[in-house]
């Protein structure tokens, strides 16, 4: 496993994998790495010859700078789950190599990033473009893979791929989950015991309530955001948001919308957790 800290070992590195006519798959990543980040790398090592990795702890994507001074560094521990996996390149910059001093240019991608999460954390997907951009360009993949536990962000960069025409096919992975139902992600590192295997896992549950009542014909989405997001405070959640949209564009669900997404944010201590999942009417 090739290890890259700046741009030029990293564009030597990609110009031997295209001069051979190797296809490559890219898994853009924050690092603190868990079985639900391993399960996009083993995608990757499905769809192409070649698999990279990047992990960098992308400063413009956190609205806080608290929370970007909390967020874990195991470096050492991803490193080693990497190489187990066997992918090919591991790209490891610092913030001033991918934000060298005098940086003042910035991805907006209007529209889907000021809703939900964007309405949230404003900024957050100013950041996210700038830096997948800035990746997509330095590694010019053939594929790269996104979860679905970030739904928004995945609609988000695919709307960025398409409009500056990167030609990159964008692969979307299914949500890893434990047992319990919950989404796997670094957050849960801040649940304790309690919270992680008795509460958490209501998250997952009430979005799975409120799918079965939309399966039964039930379209008064206003009434079953407002009745989840009372049940989740009451399980000892902070909600942010529980919503039903359209899954094609995120706009509000119409009644006679057939495919629609289930999107929740909600704290848990000091662990802010989002999910989501399809519903497909028929």
């Amino acid at each position: 496993m090739i290890q890259a800290h700046d741009k030029d070992a990293l564009r030597v590195v990609m110009r031997g994998y295209r001069s051979n006519s190797e296809t490559t798959a890219f898994v853009p990543t924050l690092g603190n790495l868990h079985e639900g980040h391993l399960s996009l790398v083993r995608k990757a090592k499905e769809v192409a010859d070649r698999v990279v990795v990047s992990i960098f702890i992308n400063p413009t994507q956190f609205d806080k700078a608290e929370d970007l001074a909390a967020y874990p560094r195991t470096l050492d521990n991803d490193l080693a789950l990497l190489k187990k996996e066997n992918i090919d390149l591991v790209f490891l910059p610092q913030a001033d190599e991918m934000y060298p001093l005098g940086s003042a240019t910035r991805v907006e991608v209007d529209g889907i990033s000021d809703i939900l999460e964007g309405d949230s954390r404003p900024g957050h997907f100013s950041g996210v473009a700038t830096i997948v951009a800035k990746l997509f360009n330095l590694v010019q993949p053939d594929i790269s893979i996104f979860g679905e536990k970030d739904y928004q962000q995945l609609m988000l960069i695919r709307r960025m791929e398409q409009d500056l025409d990167f030609g990159i096919e964008i692969i979307a992975a299914p949500t890893a989950r434990e047992e319990s139902g919950l989404a796997m992600s670094s957050r849960n590192n801040y649940l304790n015991e309690k919270q992680r295997n008795e509460i958490a896992p209501n998250l997952y549950a009430e979005m799975q309530h409120a799918k079965q009542m939309i399966l039964d014909a039930q379209n008064d989405y206003l009434g079953i955001q407002k009745k989840a997001l009372e049940n989740l405070a009451q399980k000892g959640f902070e909600p942010d948001y529980f919503e039903i949209r359209n899954a094609d564009d995120l706009s509000v669900a119409q009644a006679d919308d057939k495919e629609l997404v289930i999107l929740v944010s909600a704290w848990l201590g000091k662990a802010r957790l989002i999910d989501n999942i399809r519903v497909s009417i028929r």
